[in-house]
């Protein structure tokens, strides 16, 4: 299987260990994140490599969970090349032609915050995120780096979702997805098409795979990530492909 590994050895790099703290995704367990020393700039060829071992980024932090006494939180990735859409996701795909996109460097934009708290206060508004804060838009989805982007999608002049991501060498890695909460647009399912669209995107620049983050098989809000076939784990320090029970 291919990207199993990173592909030139990490330099000697810092790391820290969080104290422990409720779990946001578990109820009832304690959670703990490693992290790379936030002197070191998350530069391209790092990153690269450790996105391989499993770590993400948020804003200028990357991390990953490392729990002692739990691997529920596994890193998985779509290959897109493979990836075969099932029958509800083409319909999403054929639904939502009419929806025209731009990929823009992840700056600041007042109308991607608007969208963003408004997505947040209806459909986050129990979660860590909640209030939506300017100063908390830009340190975690505003970053000056070159592989940094946003997917902005609209229909006609509308502004209808923008999706994080990252353009790495093996890969894009999403970061997060926000979209509008109008009645009119459910049918779209805009969550959906928002990783099918960075799917293609995957393909067009010749990219392996599309990084989905962190899945845990016990947490029901991430069980849409297991729609999306075939899915590779990693396992360890080595990606393998999931078998679905």
């Amino acid at each position: 299987m291919s990207s199993n590994a990173p592909k030139r050895p990490v330099r000697d790099l810092r790391f820290f260990l969080t104290v422990p703290h409720a779990c946001s995704y578990l109820e009832g367990r304690e959670a703990t994140t490693l992290f790379l020393d936030p002197k070191e700039s998350p530069v391209r060829g790092v990153y690269d490599s450790l996105s391989l071992l499993g770590f993400r980024r948020s804003g200028r932090h990357l991390y990953r969970p490392h729990c002692e006494d739990c691997n529920a939180c596994r890193s998985v990735r779509i290959p897109a090349d493979e990836f075969a859409p099932n029958r509800t996701q083409r319909k999403i795909w054929r639904r939502n032609q009419d929806i025209t996109y731009s990929i823009l460097p992840a700056q600041y934009e007042p109308a991607h915050y608007a969208l963003y708290a408004d997505y947040i206060s209806h459909r986050h508004a129990d979660g860590d995120m909640y209030p939506p804060t300017h100063e908390q838009y830009r340190t975690f989805l505003a970053l000056d780096e070159p592989y940094a982007k946003l997917l902005e999608m609209r229909l006609g002049e509308e502004l209808v979702a923008v999706a994080a991501f990252d353009q790495l060498e093996h890969g894009l890695s999403a970061i997060y997805t926000f979209f509008t909460i109008d009645p009119a647009h459910e049918r779209r399912s805009l969550g959906t098409f928002a990783i099918l669209r960075l799917l293609e995107l995957t393909k067009e620049l010749q990219l392996s795979h599309l990084y989905l983050g962190y899945w845990i098989e016990e947490c029901r809000k991430m069980r849409y990530k297991q729609l999306y076939t075939p899915l590779e784990v990693l396992d360890g320090r080595r990606w393998r492909r999931l078998i679905s029970s």
